[in-house]
């Protein structure tokens, strides 16, 4: 009889660390979901992988006599109810500073933010795109049917016209994907909640 108690004991621990693994690896898989895309965006940021544009905060001194017609798509992933409509395809000289405007709307009832994942094609393309001004840079926070025109201010750097990788390209392509994220909170914030209470922490 105790031998019995002792095995059915056993049984409903180890039952329970079961139980428990689980719950520790659903959790861990919901936050490399959230932390994915920040991860994957910053990766291609620093490797130029997957087209990723690059990212200056001065204009290009030299415009070639040549044009390079650019398009732009804009996409949404699932769990983010926005409707995201790309600019018009443009057709700027290379090295000429241009901006264009893409448009977001919450379709949902509450406050939304999100964050854009962009990528160039032709891949080779990535490193002579040159943004100056991006929505992408920072989050996006829409309220209930609220609707924003996002700038986008870049040039195609001269020297693509020089790379033999690239001196077949005759279209560029800018594409924006938007995933949900939580949004930062204020630095005041977090500063307040670390005030200590009563002499304490």
């Amino acid at each position: 009889m105790a031998e019995t108690l002792k095995i059915q004991e056993g049984k409903r621990l180890g039952n329970g660390t079961i139980m428990a693994l689980c719950f520790v690896f659903v959790g861990c898989m919901v936050g490399m979901a959230y932390a994915a895309v920040p991860l994957y965006q910053l990766f291609c940021q620093v490797t130029g992988y997957n087209g990723t544009t690059q990212r200056t905060e001065q204009y290009s001194e030299v415009i070639l006599d040549q044009a390079m017609p650019v398009t732009f798509d804009a996409n949404t992933s699932n769990g983010l109810n926005w409707e995201f409509k790309a600019a018009k395809a443009i057709k700027p000289k290379i090295g000429e500073t241009v901006q264009v405007n893409f448009t977001a709307k919450n379709r949902s009832a509450e406050a939304t933010t999100g964050t854009a994942v962009f990528n160039v094609t032709p891949m080779e393309a990535g490193a002579y795109f040159n943004k100056v001004e991006c929505f992408c840079f920072t989050e996006t926070t829409l309220q209930p049917g609220e609707t924003l025109e996002m700038p986008v201010v870049f040039f195609v750097d001269p020297e693509i016209a020089k790379a033999e990788e690239t001196k077949n390209i005759k279209t560029i392509t800018l594409s924006y994907t938007f995933y949900p994220t939580q949004p930062s909170k204020p630095v005041a914030a977090v500063q307040e909640k670390s005030k200590p209470v009563n002499g304490q922490l």
